[in-house]
């Protein structure tokens, strides 16, 4: 078991576009030498619980075959076990709707993950961990707040199946209502809680969100830090002229946009906020996020 990899499958992944192309693409991993056990998921969740089991029983090899959705549930369901357990590898087959970590490595997401996991080709990765009112979540892309998180809203409730078109729609609806909000926190124990208002606030590990959007410019996967990226109340017509910045990661020289490499987030919120974590959407009164550093490695 030492030298083989779970592949953990989500067939639903990319509208059932994962569970068309998998068996194919794992059949060529199986031919090029890597040793393979295979298990697929069966809704929401799933992919957490086979990942807990299987470090339970010995397992430290993973492979995510699905989207960005597949590899957070893994995660999640490696940790925090995996802080004191022996260090876990991370591999993917971005076979879903997207894979955004991997955009810090390669435009030509699949075939470079299949030649990463053949090579065993590791890099140091920190995880990020959010407490909330409700528990833990463990992240390795990045946390957002405000109108990132919902964009992904959007383009996850009503556009899903379009991919990144779909989020671009996401971006043009939430556009139409654009909202600009405090989040009150503090970073590495600044003296008071920054409650100005904002447009997004971003908690990153890697660079990229919704496909192809360069969030965070200047993160990095082992750096140790949180690369903490917020950008001020801009207005509607601002924003439309400066949109094309979120995709080349120049938004971050805009007057109202700063960033900083930070270690600990503290929040002061008052009620529960929409949140996108990896992908995802969920409604969290979030606490605290922060990093662990250099917990995973990851095959890029």
């Amino acid at each position: 078991m030492s030298d083989a990899f779970l592949a953990i499958v989500n067939p639903s992944a990319g509208g059932g576009r994962c569970g068309k192309l998998a068996k194919t693409a794992l059949e060529k991993l199986r031919a090029a030498g890597v040793e393979l056990d295979i298990t697929e998921t069966g809704g929401p969740g799933d992919a957490a619980r086979l990942a807990r089991i299987a470090y339970a029983q010995g397992w430290r090899q993973f492979i995510a075959v699905g989207g960005d959705g597949t590899a957070y549930e893994i995660v999640n369901g490696l940790f925090p076990e995996a802080e004191a357990g022996g260090k876990p590898v991370l591999g993917f087959l971005p076979l879903g709707t997207g894979n955004s970590f991997l955009r810090d490595f390669t435009s030509n997401g699949a075939e470079h993950a299949r030649e990463a996991i053949v090579a065993r080709s590791r890099k140091s990765s920190d995880v990020l961990c959010l407490q909330h009112s409700g528990g833990k979540l463990y992240f390795i892309n990045l946390l957002s707040v405000g109108f990132t998180a919902d964009v992904t809203a959007a383009a996850n409730r009503r556009f899903k199946g379009l991919g990144e078109l779909g989020y671009l729609f996401g971006v043009l609806q939430c556009l139409a209502r654009l909202r600009r909000r405090a989040f009150p926190l503090r970073a590495d124990g600044d003296a008071e809680f920054d409650q100005r208002r904002c447009l997004f606030l971003s908690f990153n590990n890697s660079r990229f969100t919704g496909g192809k959007m360069m969030i965070a410019p200047q993160a990095s996967i082992g750096d140790g830090l949180i690369e903490y990226v917020r950008w001020g109340p801009i207005g509607r017509i601002g924003l439309l002229r400066n949109l094309p910045t979120l995709f080349d990661g120049t938004h971050i020289g805009h007057p109202l946009a700063s960033r900083r490499g930070v270690r600990r987030i503290e929040f002061a919120l008052e009620a529960p906020v929409d949140v996108m974590i990896d992908g995802e959407v969920l409604t969290l009164k979030c606490q605290s996020v922060e990093v662990l550093p250099g917990v995973l490695d990851v095959l890029v």
